[in-house]
């Protein structure tokens, strides 16, 4: 069974009405990334942090997966598959996927300020602003803010090394060291790329295949390709 790693992006979640962070209307439009997403905003304004975090939460339970993430989901009934996504949401495991690796963090957890490793469920939407970890710290959103490591980098390079096809979807390859993941597939490995723009692929070698359309509609597409190719 060939294994697919789907390296996935906001524009996934975007056709679910998921606001994405990078487009003119996008989140940054709205919120400095200064003030919400960042170690210094959650010391300087720690309520403004928190009731960010929870819009979000809010939105993500109001939201459906859809048919991109299905059609991710549905790869399993005759691949390997393991999702490697940017998005902080969990429209993958909702729609079937079972295998998602995090890389920015997840809205539906809460860590320990102190601990990172400290790391707790979040039932339904709302953190409370003086909710503690069992270390005693206040707990923050479980979020990868900028300037801050990315903790799941060096397992999910791993599955990218063990892909046998790689799937990139909803992403512009634009942030840091994410799209950098696309590096440790094998050379000789095809790479599909779901995207109705036009990511900087140029610095990519391996034999590359363009879906210009939306998450929602190549997504499937590209499913049925697949399976014709590969099964």
């Amino acid at each position: 069974m060939k294994k697919i790693v789907v390296f996935s992006g906001a524009g996934v979640s975007a056709d679910s009405g998921l606001a994405t962070f990078r487009d003119a209307d996008g989140l940054w439009a709205e919120y400095r990334i200064e003030d919400v997403c960042t170690p210094e905003a959650l010391a300087r304004n720690r309520a403004l942090v928190v009731e960010f975090y929870n819009k979000r939460r809010r939105e993500m339970l109001a939201a459906e997966p859809n048919a991109g993430h299905r059609a991710i989901a549905g790869l399993e009934r005759c691949f390997d598959v393991e999702v490697v996504t940017q998005n902080v949401d969990n429209l993958h495991e909702r729609a079937g996927s079972s295998r998602v690796l995090h890389l920015h963090g997840e809205l539906t957890c809460l860590r320990s300020e102190r601990d990172p490793e400290s790391v707790v469920p979040l039932e339904g939407w709302e953190q409370p602003l003086d909710a503690r970890a069992d270390d005693g710290a206040l707990l923050r959103p479980h979020i990868v803010f900028f300037g801050e490591a990315v903790p799941m980098f060096d397992r999910a390079s791993r599955v990218a090394a063990g892909a046998d096809i790689m799937v990139v979807v909803g992403t512009s390859l634009a942030v840091y060291p994410a799209a950098s993941l696309v590096r440790f597939v094998r050379p000789d490995i095809p790479i599909f790329v779901v995207d109705p723009g036009t990511p900087d692929t140029s610095w990519i070698r391996n034999p590359l295949t363009f879906v210009r359309k939306r998450a929602a509609e190549g997504m499937p597409e590209l499913a049925d390709l697949l399976l014709k190719e590969f099964v």
